[in-house]
């Protein structure tokens, strides 16, 4: 029987020539992620065990994301764990104030990861790697511990859906809609455990910022991982960006897969998750027939989508125009390097101008960690990815996903509304 792309990579690196579904492996790692909340939890972990160095100082990444700067005393702690461990263990790849990004953009941009890898993170999202055709999954922080330590993991090969993406985006429409009309279709808990493998000729059509927003919100649907076959795009961004030698993968014609579910891009919509699960969603057309959503408050930004064209979009439609009248606009470049770039295009003087506030690189309101916290029974129109109760702040307000083009036309309008709309 044949292999996914997916379970090549985990027999590969667990020095097997085949591995099947539901089979328990020990496998080598090329990475090891954590950030300002999981790291402490995992250092505490290694001070328990008799290893007390790390496998490999250039393959573990720390990234200060979360609350950065940092908001208060137990954050500010938080950070000194984590700074003091790189330090002590001369981690190469330590990222903080100034140098930091949103983990899961930055990791990309920095080159640390590329096709063919086999990464574990102590936080959910870390599934965005797949875009590179890479196998990347998240952890809990006792598996990171042990990563750092060993620099291997124990996994259990999971299954395979196969998403057949073909068709064209209509405007506006990007790989915010593909993913959140997936899950969608499929729930919360459509691919538990099991890897969303992503082919088909519409796979052209999607922009690599697409994939890793698709790649990201894998974990919103229960998945393990969601991987991306590695075409000319990810091979161009991936010589961009690292001196790494990307190796690559394909399923095989025969590998076998539990479900295959079919997306025709050019007759996808805008697509908004209602509260409180992200499978709650409902197309612009659906919206447009019902009584308008005043919201409160807009985001943009996030480990999905903060990246620079996210940011272009966003600022194409606000520019000449104003954000209503009492609604806040948080804008939040997801890197240092994205950051810099949006100053260089006048994305930020566009932002600015419109009367919303750009933010340095955080996590921030995301996780309700801070930056845009929700007060009672108010609404977020936001481009992160999961909108659960208390979510963004007090347990009676409530978050809507959508993409940045959403986003921006609400932030115009102070209802849920497209371009389209303006």
């Amino acid at each position: 029987m044949g292999m996914t792309m997916s379970q090549k990579i985990l027999a590969s690196h667990a020095g097997l020539d085949s591995v099947e579904a539901g089979q328990l492996i020990e496998a080598k790692l090329d990475l090891v992620l954590g950030n300002d909340i999981t790291s402490p939890v995992a250092i505490h972990e290694m001070d328990k065990m008799t290893v007390k160095d790390v496998f490999d100082k250039d393959k573990i990444a720390l990234v200060m994301d979360h609350f950065i700067p940092n908001k208060d005393i137990k954050s500010a702690e938080n950070c000194k764990c984590v700074r003091e461990f790189a330090k002590a263990h001369d981690v190469t790849n330590y990222y903080d104030v100034g140098e930091m990004g949103i983990e899961h953009a930055l990791l990309p941009e920095k080159g640390l990861v590329v096709a063919g890898d086999l990464v574990i993170g102590a936080d959910s999202h870390t599934c965005t790697y797949g875009a590179l055709g890479a196998f990347s999954t998240g952890v809990g922080s006792t598996d990171m511990a042990a990563g750092m330590a060993t620099g291997k993991a124990w996994f259990k090969v999971p299954a395979a859906i196969r998403v057949n993406v073909t068709g064209k985006f209509r405007p506006y429409v990007s790989g915010k809609d593909v993913i959140l009309h997936l899950i969608g279709e499929i729930g919360v808990d459509g691919a538990l455990y099991k890897s969303l493998e992503f082919v088909g000729d519409g796979i052209s059509e999607l922009s690599m910022d697409d994939r890793f927003t698709i790649a990201n919100m894998a974990i919103e649907a229960g998945a393990k991982n969601g991987i991306f076959p590695v075409d000319d795009k990810a091979m161009a961004y991936m010589k961009e960006h690292s001196v790494k030698t990307p190796v690559i993968y394909e399923a095989d014609p025969d590998a076998e897969y539990e479900r295959e579910v079919t997306i025709d891009l050019s007759t996808l919509e805008s697509t908004v998750s209602y509260p409180h699960l992200p499978e709650n969603t409902h197309t612009m057309s659906e919206i447009r027939k019902a009584e308008p959503i005043a919201i409160d408050q807009v985001v943009i930004g996030s480990c999905t989508n903060g990246r620079i064209s996210d940011l272009r979009q966003a600022a194409e439609i606000l520019k000449g125009r104003k954000v209503k009248k009492g609604l806040r606009c948080i804008v939040i470049p997801a890197t240092q390097a994205i950051y810099l770039e949006a100053m260089k295009e006048g994305l930020l003087q566009t932002f600015i101008e419109a009367n919303a506030v750009v933010s340095t690189p955080t996590c921030g309101p995301c996780l309700g960690g801070y930056m845009g916290i929700l007060a009672a029974h108010e609404r977020c129109v936001s481009t992160t990815n999961r909108n659960f109760i208390g979510r963004m702040g007090d347990t009676t307000s409530e978050v809507y996903l959508a993409s940045p083009a959403v986003a921006a036309a609400s932030a115009v309008t102070g209802t849920i509304s497209s371009p389209e709309d303006l």
